[in-house]
C-alpha cells in the first residue's frame, strides 16, 4: 500500500509526485525525493522569502490576491514549477474537503474584497488578534495552492503584524500539541466561528511580545 500525501488529492495525475520519492513528494524543480531534505529547502526558502517580502511591503499596504500568489512564488518559485498559480486540483484532509479548485478565483476575489479589505493595512494593535484569525481561518478554507497553504496563510500573518508595529510572530502556539485544536479552529470558520482561532493567534502575540521583551 502505498503512504499517503500530506494531503489527498481528488483527480491528481501519479506523475506529478518525484520519480523515487514513494509519493512523498510533489514533483519538483530541484528532483529531491526525500520529505524530510524537502521539509528543510521549504523552511530554509521560507526564512528566506520573509526576509524580501518585509521589506517589500509597508504599513500603508492593503493586500490583494495578487499579492498572495506573489508571496507564494518568492517562497517557492525555486522548487515547485506551479508556485504562485492557483491549484488545479481539488484536495482534502482526511475527510475535510477544501474550496473546489474551480471556485478558487471567484472565492480569492472575495476574500480580497472582504477579510483582506476590512484588515489590511494594519495601523493598530486593537483588536489585531481577530484580524489575524479571519484572514487566516478564510485563506486557509479556500486553500488556493496545491502546497503551502498554512505557511502563507502565516507569512501574510507576519507582515500584518509587522504593519501593527509588532515583532516577527513567533508560532509555537500553532505547533505541537496545539495542532488538534488549530484545526478544529479552521472548521470552525466554516461557521464564520472565529473565536477559537482568535483565541489561538491571541497566545500567538502574547508569546511573540515575551519573548522580545516587549
Amino acid at each position: 500500500m502505498r503512504r499517503k500525501d500530506r494531503y489527498d488529492t481528488v483527480d491528481l495525475d501519479e506523475n506529478q509526485f518525484e520519480p523515487g520519492s514513494r509519493h512523498r513528494v510533489l514533483k519538483n524543480l530541484l528532483h529531491i525525493t526525500s520529505k524530510r531534505e524537502m521539509d528543510r529547502v521549504e523552511g530554509r526558502e521560507q526564512v528566506r522569502a520573509l526576509e524580501t517580502l518585509a521589506s517589500l511591503y509597508d504599513s500603508d499596504h492593503r493586500f490583494t490576491a495578487i499579492d498572495l500568489c506573489r508571496i507564494h512564488r518568492l517562497w517557492l518559485g525555486d522548487i515547485y514549477p506551479w508556485a504562485g498559480k492557483y491549484r488545479q486540483v481539488n484536495v482534502k484532509k482526511d475527510s475535510f474537503s477544501f474550496a473546489a479548485a474551480a471556485q478558487i478565483p471567484k472565492l480569492m476575489a472575495e476574500f480580497e474584497e472582504g477579510p483582506l479589505k476590512r484588515y489590511t493595512p494594519c495601523r493598530s494593535r486593537a483588536n489585531l488578534a481577530a484580524g489575524l484569525a479571519e484572514v487566516h481561518v478564510e485563506l486557509v478554507l479556500i486553500h488556493p495552492f496545491r502546497e503551502g497553504n498554512g505557511r502563507v496563510a502565516r507569512l501574510l500573518a507576519v507582515l500584518m503584524g509587522l504593519q501593527a508595529g509588532l515583532p516577527a510572530l513567533y508560532f509555537d502556539k500553532l505547533s505541537g500539541r496545539k495542532r488538534r485544536e488549530y484545526f478544529a479552529a479552521v472548521q470552525a470558520g466554516l461557521d464564520r466561528n472565529y473565536e477559537p482561532m482568535t483565541k489561538l493567534f491571541t497566545a500567538v502575540i502574547e508569546r511573540t511580545l515575551q519573548i522580545h521583551g516587549a
